[in-house]
């Protein structure tokens, strides 16, 4: 890097990690590996480590608020990507501060439950995620649990996912990539990516033996930070699939913890 090199800048809206594997860590970790300066509106403090949550206490909406300002007001993000918001009122502010004016494209992961099975979105803010957040992303990024929630059904095949992500994009107006890692009956981690004209399949080999906390984390943040680059959407995603199977397949041990390699060769 150069010593006057303009970055890009991203901003992600997200949780707090304590153990470093996924969240806002995951994020700012994943903006630096693409050359992008990271900014942050943390939403919420997590006790937690690799195997489970220990607690939570979300900040205070005026709070965030006032963070997301403090980073447009000076470092005005080329993209934006929110992780765990965690209550109506933190979705409630988001959605206040975005919905005015022309505003920089917008990925939403929308976090429901963590890996170790934390309930990480409060049930009465489901509605409110759909009905007022969903309809101002550019991008929807649910897993398989996320996915069926936002559709009502389950999904079992491929072709379960690709239905998936019309009905989403159609129903709240964005693009949908529903991520199907969580489908193991294949040998592949199959995405579907859908955003009104383009479908794209994104397949990647399981890789066995890896701990994949924080990898939700990582694949939306580094579709925002190629977006952020000037990428296109389709493009972002797609080298955003190519960075977080490579994080994976490159991953490192910490304590005898799988935890991804934000830096892979």
């Amino acid at each position: 890097m150069s010593k006057n090199e303009n970055l890009p800048v991203a901003l992600t809206i997200a949780g707090s990690d304590s153990g470093g594997g996924a969240g806002i860590q995951a994020d700012l970790k994943t903006f630096a590996a693409l050359g992008v300066h990271g900014t942050s509106a943390i939403t919420c403090i997590t006790a937690q480590n690799p195997r489970r949550v220990t607690g939570i206490q979300p900040c205070r909406p005026e709070m965030v608020r006032r963070q997301i300002e403090a980073v447009f007001a000076e470092l005005r993000p080329a993209a934006i990507k929110t992780g765990m918001l965690y209550s109506a009122e933190i979705i409630r502010v988001v959605v206040q501060y975005f919905k005015h004016g022309r505003q920089p494209p917008l990925i939403v992961d929308p976090v429901m439950v963590s890996t170790s099975g934390a309930r990480l979105l409060k049930s009465s803010a489901v509605d409110l995620l759909k009905r007022e957040l969903l309809p101002l992303a550019t991008l929807v990024t649910p897993n398989l649990d996320e996915a069926e929630i936002l559709v009502g059904r389950e999904l079992k095949s491929i072709e379960d996912l690709r239905l998936a992500a019309k009905e989403i994009q159609r129903r709240f107006g964005c693009a949908a990539l529903v991520k199907g890692g969580h489908m193991r009956q294949g040998r592949e981690a199959a995405d579907i990516f859908f955003d009104g004209g383009t479908e794209l399949l994104l397949t990647a080999p399981f890789i066995k033996g890896v701990n994949t906390h924080g990898t939700g984390c990582t694949y939306s943040a580094a579709i925002a930070g190629f977006l952020a680059q000037g990428k296109r959407l389709a493009g972002a995603v797609e080298l955003a699939k190519n960075f977080v199977t490579q994080a994976i397949a490159q991953s490192g041990s910490a304590h005898g913890h799988s935890v991804l390699n934000h830096l892979p060769r």
